[in-house]
């Protein structure tokens, strides 16, 4: 994401690790073999966050040299705990990288891959020609990016930010509803690239524990912006979520089970031919 727009927390972020880390997996087994070579697969995670993600590829591809890219140096102070050989003789290393204007050249590689990153760059297909073009043969460029800005946690989200209390300081912080594609319209964007494309949404209902869960959700994720803006003014970050608590909790129940958190996610996969 772009590296001005938020100051991340990895423990936040990894609070809801199971359930975040399911749709990279279910990205993962829509991926096809790599090209065949003569020399271990290059691999590229871009957006890795802490780098939970990211040793799945690992243990995918044992002998890939696998390199994950990110702009937060909190994310990476984190991921940097699992650089080095992996058990299959392989490697995977972190570097500073914005996906924003992250260019692969003069590197190539067999996948590169993103997972809930692209929704944080503005116009983010427009880079889809430079990394296809860096894909071998072969290759598959993938990605997942969540398709929820209609939902009530990002909605409500917006329209407090866009309040008259909030608006000066938070009114153009937020992403809006149309920050990622259509299914439809990423596939063609790949397909007139000369890519196979497989491209699919997913709805996860995701059954979250503890009191205002949906809350500590988007604290590690789509309210971080907000929380930047506000993290030199504790009373007004106090007041801003006592206001957000209070809208998700209508919105979003709690049962005797837990916190019902409907979350439908973007998928793409497209291998160059």
């Amino acid at each position: 994401m772009p590296a001005a727009a938020a100051t991340w927390d990895p423990h936040q972020y990894l609070r809801h690790a199971d359930h975040r880390s399911r749709p990279f997996v279910d990205l993962l087994a829509r991926v096809p073999g790599l090209p065949a070579a003569d020399r271990p697969p290059r691999i590229a995670d871009l957006g890795c966050g802490p780098g939970n993600a990211t040793r799945l590829l690992a243990e995918r591809w044992p002998t890939a040299h696998i390199t994950g890219f990110d702009s937060s140096p909190e994310m990476l102070a984190r991921a940097a705990q699992l650089a080095g050989p992996t058990a299959g003789g392989g490697r995977l290393d972190f570097a500073p990288a914005d996906a924003t204007d992250w260019t692969p050249a003069p590197a190539t590689y067999d996948l590169i891959l993103s997972n809930a990153t692209l929704q944080w760059v503005p116009d983010h297909p427009d880079s889809f020609p430079a990394w296809t073009d860096a894909l071998t043969p072969g290759g598959t460029f993938a990605f997942q990016v969540p398709g929820n800005f209609d939902a009530p946690s990002h909605v409500l989200m917006r329209e407090l930010a866009g309040a008259e209390r909030w608006r000066e300081r938070l009114g153009d912080r937020l992403r809006h509803a149309d920050a990622v594609l259509t299914p439809g319209e990423y596939l063609a964007r790949l397909a007139e690239l000369g890519c196979e494309v497989d491209a699919w949404e997913t709805t996860y209902q995701h059954l979250l524990p503890g009191e205002d869960p949906v809350l500590d959700w988007v604290k590690g994720t789509g309210l971080r912006p907000v929380l930047t803006a506000l993290a030199d003014d504790p009373e007004a970050t106090e007041a801003f979520l006592a206001e957000y608590r209070a809208l998700l909790r209508e919105a979003y129940p709690g049962t005797a089970h837990g916190t019902v958190f409907p979350f439908r996610r973007v998928f793409a996969v497209a291998r160059k031919v």
